[in-house]
């Protein structure tokens, strides 16, 4: 199998995921927990080639000029955290399956689930830095749908936007920071970088480039100051937080740091950024979970001081601290993916998570109370569980430090003081809520959860006891091929023995033991008496103020920058966007002057020059009637674009003409859409304001009109100098000469679409598709306002009396219809040949004029056609279309054809042609290009359509909008006007 499935799996199974139905709760788990557990064991099976340090290494070509190639890379360390990824990510799916109400939409959360595993699997298994950094956003992008799943809530959405925000911010970052080690080392892949760590920490850009790097681990792993993010993300559900905080989502930073310690290791700067900001967090975090008074809200502060803990060992530059980080990240992840779980079955089954509500859990759910007992004695450190044994690596590791005389004193009294806290927030989270007396005001009366909701906490307990009796025999291979890449090729000597004798480190375990036991007693006989609160201190080293100060400022800067640059008037943005465009291209001519060519001209054509008369005329006519009638100018405008589709066919670009005409179609449709909200515009206004218009109107026709002149000019000078020089070898001549033997089609158009500059094509329907939903979703809830509101601020001020009308849209409707005269039934008689003519297009497109553009567009047109003259609801009854599911099923048509050339060991969107033999029709040319091309026919179709019918159904709501207050109007009047008449007001 190869490694690249076990990041498509999981993407792929979301996929499915998301179309299944919302009350199949037992097949998307099952779906989830297959692909999990088939992953795992996948796996778990490569384990003998990687144990001795092999590395599985896959490569498929890309962009190999640019060093973008996918590689997907497993050695020890990733292979580790491969078995953590999904082995946890099995057990979280089992659980989710009965702690989610069938009231939630399922299917989206097992969809962003499989999702996120993915992105955190292409995290682990990137061989390249660039691809790493990408899925390493996705990891942010997709926690924030996982964090934010409840989206009801205010607290979900607040604590999802503060992860994107913080782990977003700090992913740019890491690009940077990778882009500066690609130019460092001269090569994005990352064996070889592991293999320059020398040459990286000589370079001048080493400081910059791991300052930038360490933003992104630091913020991903919630480390000092950028920690506050990950207790607001405990709104999510339990499931998620189970996964997110143990496996996944935090630890993504410290398997960041891990895995390039032996490149950035090793210097001063790194020991006092990682070990400075990993000490603070340590202490920090174990200190404010005492505190907290929700079972989640002790478990996030209390990963946090674990986090912190591993971030330490890391940036003590010693490779036996390195081993136990790793050893440390394994153990994490089972005790606190366990107690997570058991917080939600207890939040589940009495409804609550306050601690000052819970106690005496044990008697009502004796199980589930022995098993969160057990996995938080491991989180406190006791003996003969697994967190004892790497936090007595880490003590071992503060004490024999090779350091100056302070931080030979001051490590080990951090060490002791956060074993301290971790034996107090753990004391607290056991005797608080499973002993003592029963609590009787729950919501709910607590009891066992179902048996299979228990059994992944029950494994893990069982993991947590087996490493703690018997180490070396359970994790001791797996250890050493984990942490043999993290310290590059040679491992330290170590010991797992239970007992190592009497000795500081030990003497330090014992300390924190009885000081944690202590310190919890002292905090509950403060809090008997009310008097327990946290030092206000500890809220000025939280970098959350300051977050939210850059926020506030930064929303105040937009909206001051909106205020001065904004306007709701067209022009003006037009202006800005075309002065913008003219001063870019001017900028490199002006640098470099302009170069016109000597090349021979041809002989003038009158027929051509008439032509171009013709279109002249109805651009300046075009703008000269805008100024009167609007549907004239629209009119006019069409005679220019179609003078600009016969030029196309006067130089033999049939495929431009075929899609610049269907283009003006469709685009007449929108602008005649977006005509019914236009004021319409009228002279007699009598004021000496119209005057003062009518002058600064008259100043903006000539400056549009210089503007123009100097922009058309300057294309058609480009143009020129370009016709001008001699026709040499040049890429288009690449084209002609390799688009049949290269690409398998003789429309050289059409295979430099798909084929040649397909990913170009790709990411072109990719924007057209987000903003067909852009538009459809700001639409979707909009409601026009009266028609006062839609004037120009200054018309709002003027009297009643000389407000000017505007166009009803049910009048700009009847006048389009009108000017076709084009009865209905004539109209839907004429969909089956535009379908037949849609088709043939597109299967010709490969080696004659058309292709899926331009058919799709046809198609659009045809279906339209059927929306203007039968209405909404006739189309909608006869032709049921859904516009975003064709978006979706062509952009995963053509994505599909991308990654079917990388099934077979070809660079992404490879083309392959066949010649097929069917029976009574004979030999056909076939292309695989013609699935990519079918995905962008489908996407053009649904993009186009969603975007007018969005459109046009504004103006139906708006048309019932003004008919509505239209009708208010006459009955408030009915009742007003009689009144004033009485009195003689009127």
């Amino acid at each position: 199998m190869p490694l690249i499935y076990l990041i498509l799996l999981p993407f792929l199974g979301s996929l499915v995921a998301a179309v299944l139905p919302s009350n199949a709760r037992n097949t998307e788990s099952t779906l989830a927990g297959l692909i999990a557990l088939g992953c795992v064991v996948q796996v778990a099976l490569l384990f003998p080639q990687i144990a001795d340090g092999g590395v599985l290494r896959q490569e498929l070509t890309w962009l190999p000029a640019l060093g973008l190639n996918l590689v997907v890379r497993m050695d020890g360390f990733a292979w580790m955290f491969c078995m953590l990824v999904l082995g946890i990510g099995a057990l979280v799916v089992l659980y989710a399956r009965y702690y989610m109400s069938p009231a939630d939409p399922v299917p989206r959360f097992f969809s962003f689930f499989l999702a996120f595993m993915g992105a955190m699997m292409g995290v682990v298994l990137s061989g390249n830095l660039l691809q790493l950094a990408f899925f390493w956003e996705l990891t942010s992008l997709f926690s924030f749908l996982l964090i934010g799943y409840w989206h009801h809530r205010k607290d979900a959405r607040r604590g999802a936007r503060m992860a994107l925000t913080v782990t977003g911010s700090g992913g740019l970052c890491l690009l940077a920071g990778m882009f500066m080690l690609g130019h460092i080392v001269g090569s994005y892949d990352l064996d070889h970088l592991l293999a320059a760590g020398e040459q990286v920490r000589a370079h001048a850009l080493y400081l910059p480039a791991l300052v930038l790097i360490l933003l992104g681990a630091l913020t991903k792993s919630a480390q000092f100051p950028f920690h506050f993010w990950l207790p607001h993300a405990m709104a999510a559900p339990t499931p998620v937080s189970a996964y997110l905080h143990s496996a996944t989502m935090v630890k993504a930073g410290v398997f960041l740091l891990a895995r390039l310690w032996p490149v950035l290791s090793g210097t001063e700067e790194w020991f006092w950024l990682v070990g400075g900001a990993g000490a603070c967090t340590l202490l920090l975090g174990g200190y404010v979970a005492m505190f907290q008074h929700d079972l989640k809200g002790l478990l996030a502060y209390s990963t946090i001081s674990h986090l912190g803990l591993i971030t330490l060992l890391l940036g003590l530059n010693s490779r036996l601290a390195a081993v136990a980080a790793v050893f440390h990240i394994m153990n994490h992840a089972t005790f606190k993916a366990s107690l997570f779980m058991a917080v939600g079955i207890i939040d589940h089954e009495s409804g609550t998570r306050d601690i000052r509500r819970l106690s005496g859990l044990r008697h009502m759910m004796p199980i589930t109370a022995t098993l969160a007992m057990v996995a938080a004695a491991a989180m406190a450190g006791v003996p003969l569980l697994n967190g004892f044994l790497s936090k007595e690596m880490f003590f071992a590791e503060t004490v024999f430090l090779d350091a100056n005389d302070f931080l030979q004193i001051a490590l080990p009294l951090v060490a002791t003081v956060a074993g301290m806290f971790s034996v107090a927030y753990s004391l607290r989270f056991t005797l608080d809520v499973f002993w003592g007396p029963p609590a009787t005001d729950l919501p709910l009366a607590p009891h066992e959860p179902p048996h299979w909701m228990r059994v992944p906490v029950e494994l893990l307990v069982l993991l947590c006891l087996v490493v703690g009796i018997f180490p070396a025999w359970a994790v001791g291979g797996a250890l050493n091929a984990a942490a043999r890449p993290v310290v590059g090729g040679e491992l330290p000597t170590f010991s797992l023995a239970l007992w190592h004798g009497f000795n500081l480190p030990f003497a330090m375990s014992v300390a924190a033991m009885l000081g944690g036991i202590t310190l919890y007693l002292l905090l509950r006989w403060q809090r008997t008496r009310g008097q327990l609160q946290m030092a206000p201190l500890v809220s000025y080293f939280s970098g959350q103020r300051a977050f939210e100060v850059a926020l506030t400022a930064l929303s105040n800067l937009g909206r001051h920058g909106r205020r001065l640059l904004g306007t709701q008037r067209l022009q003006w943005q037009m202006l800005w966007l075309v002065c913008a465009s003219v001063a870019a291209a001017a900028m490199p001519l002006w640098a470099r002057g302009l170069y016109i060519g000597d090349r021979t001209a041809l002989p003038m054509s009158w027929g051509f020059v008439l032509l171009w008369g013709i279109g002249m005329v109805c651009a300046v006519a075009a703008a000269w009637q805008a100024k009167y009638h609007r549907l004239a100018a629209l009119a006019l405008m069409g005679g220019a674009g179609l003078v600009t589709c016969v030029t196309f066919l006067w130089f033999s670009a049939p495929d431009l003409a075929l899609t610049q005409l269907v283009v003006e179609i469709v685009t007449t449709v929108l602008i005649l859409l977006g005509l019914r909200w236009l004021p319409k515009r009228k002279e007699d206004l009598r004021s000496s304001w119209a005057a003062v218009q009518k002058r600064s109107t008259k100043a903006r026709r000539l400056r549009d009109l210089l503007l123009a002149l100097v922009t058309g000019g300057g294309m058609a000078l480009l143009s020129f100098a370009m016709l001008s020089r001699p026709f040499a070898a040049s890429t288009s001549t690449f084209f002609l000469e390799n688009a049949l033997s290269g690409g398998g089609g003789s429309n050289v158009v059409n295979v430099m679409l798909v084929d040649f500059r397909g990913f170009d094509t790709f990411g072109e329907i990719v924007v057209l598709g987000v903003v067909a939903l852009t538009v459809y979703a700001l639409l979707r809830r909009f409601r026009p306002a009266p028609e006062i509101m839609d004037l120009p601020e200054q018309q709002r001020a003027l009297p009643a009396d000389l407000v000017t009308d505007l166009i009803t849209p049910r009048q700009a409707a009847d006048t389009a219809i009108g000017y076709l005269m084009v009865p209905a039934v004539l109209v839907r008689l004429l969909l089956p040949f535009a379908v037949l003519l849609s088709v043939y297009l597109f299967l010709r497109g490969h080696n004659q004029p058309g292709g899926g553009f331009v058919a799709g567009l046809v198609l659009s047109v045809a279906l339209l056609l059927q929306y203007i003259v039968s209405g909404t609801q006739w189309v909608e009854a006869h032709l049921p279309l859904n516009p975003r599911r064709w978006i979706a099923v062509g952009m995963l048509c053509a994505l599909l054809t991308g990654f079917g050339s990388l099934a077979f060991g070809y660079p992404f969107m490879t083309t392959h042609t066949a010649h097929v033999t069917l029976p009574l029709i004979g030999e056909i040319h076939f292309a695989s290009a013609t699935f990519f091309d079918l995905g962008v026919y489908l996407l053009v179709v649904g993009a186009t359509l969603l975007i007018l019918t969005s459109l046009a159904h504004q103006s139906v709501r708006g048309h019932r909008f003004h008919a509505r207050l239209a009708e208010e109007a006459a009955v408030a009047a009915s009742a007003i006007l009689p009144v004033h008449a009485e009195k003689g007001r009127l």
